[in-house]
């Protein structure tokens, strides 16, 4: 695994459109990204991501990302349910319910026509066991989702979201070969677009309203949440990179 402590150059972060370049300025996501700076730079630096951009990864590995992805999304769309039934009001109750249709009966369907590009049959992604990782990670969200409030919904669902979309436009911004891989280009374009930054953007924005006037120690908690899943997000790419699945 590869080692995670502060790198020597972080690399530039990307953030909300409506903050003017500052993550949640005064806010408490600022809190939040700044608390996973370490995280998110090894993220960025792991060989899954670095050969990704380059086009060297091994079909394999991304092939195996894939159906553990599609495990994970059959988990995380249920995230949405619970933010639909903890939210109090009836604009984020429609959110989420939203993002729960669109993912299952659109999201998910493009995951399965791409994976059709790398041999991935339907019939693969349905029957794939979730790996060690997989099954933590998922079961630790639904955990915090179901017994906590929708902060801890929205704290733990977070990380997926934003640390996707600043990997995404950090990759072609920054490295723009990353769009002549033939298969791999659709990747960075997915999380590069509009509609997902805006995604990413709405769910932070919701994270700062839902953490105004809480206490500390209900922060201290979020924040938890928050860095925990991003550990997991790590700990995802390496997974992926080493195809590891059950020993026994």
């Amino acid at each position: 695994m590869t080692k995670i402590d502060q790198p020597n150059q972080a690399p530039a972060a990307w953030t909300p459109a409506d903050n003017k370049g500052n993550p949640g300025q005064g806010k408490f996501t600022a809190r939040l990204h700044q608390s996973v700076q370490a995280v998110w730079a090894g993220c960025h630096e792991h060989p899954f991501l670095t050969e990704l951009r380059s086009g060297s990864l091994s079909l394999d590995r991304f092939a195996f990302y894939m159906k553990q992805d599609y495990v994970f999304l059959k988990d995380y769309v249920k995230m949405f349910a619970l933010g639909s039934l903890k939210a109090w009001d009836l604009e984020t109750m429609g959110k989420f319910a939203d993002l729960l249709q669109q993912t299952l009966n659109v999201e998910m369907e493009l995951h399965r026509q791409y994976a059709e590009k790398f041999g991935i049959t339907r019939d693969e992604l349905e029957s794939t066991e979730p790996a060690p990782v997989t099954l933590a990670y998922t079961k630790y969200m639904l955990d915090a989702g179901a017994q906590g409030t929708l902060g801890d919904v929205v704290a733990s669902l977070l990380p997926c979201m934003w640390s996707y979309s600043e990997i995404g436009s950090e990759a072609v911004r920054l490295h723009p070969e990353c769009l002549k891989h033939e298969l791999y280009r659709e990747w960075f374009m997915m999380y590069n677009s509009d509609e997902f930054r805006s995604l990413a953007d709405w769910c932070v924005q919701l994270m700062d309203q839902l953490a105004e006037g809480l206490p500390e120690r209900e922060l201290a908690r979020l924040e938890e949440r928050f860095v925990t899943t991003s550990r997991f997000e790590y700990m995802f790419w390496d997974m992926a990179y080493r195809k590891a699945a059950w020993d026994i």
